[in-house]
């Protein structure tokens, strides 16, 4: 179940918050719907200005927005002839926390870890 539609039913049990997590993720699995994300940050967006940037048909992106209402991501809404997408705010919270479990280990420092490949690795020039 999304999100959403999980706090409007007051679901809390662990289940139904693994199954919102699950949405999310799978929601944020796809690059398009990233990027879409991403433009969403700026300001709420009409449907056919999230679809410019994207070589796909309009029917693509309804699809991916609807992915992405459906994880409670987004929200849209008509206003007269045009569909509105905007970005909820609150929407990764709930994955953050998840995330921020794993916040205990020590990050990775990619430029020690490549100098070390340099050094392991034979040279092939």
């Amino acid at each position: 179940m999304p999100v959403d539609a999980c706090r409007a039913l007051g679901l809390n049990s662990g289940m139904d918050k693994a199954h919102a997590l699950d949405t999310v993720f799978a929601a944020l699995a796809d690059p398009t719907r990233r990027a879409i994300l991403g433009m969403l940050l700026e300001d709420d967006m009409a449907v056919t200005d999230v679809a410019e940037p994207f070589e796909m048909s309009l029917a693509a992106i309804s699809k991916h927005l609807g992915i992405l209402s459906r994880a409670g991501l987004i929200t849209q809404e008509r206003r007269g002839r045009v569909v509105w997408c905007k970005l909820e705010p609150d929407a990764l919270r709930d994955a953050s926390i998840w995330m921020q479990g794993f916040g205990q280990f020590e990050a990775v420092h990619l430029d020690a870890f490549e100098r070390f490949l340099q050094s392991e690795l034979p040279d092939d020039t």
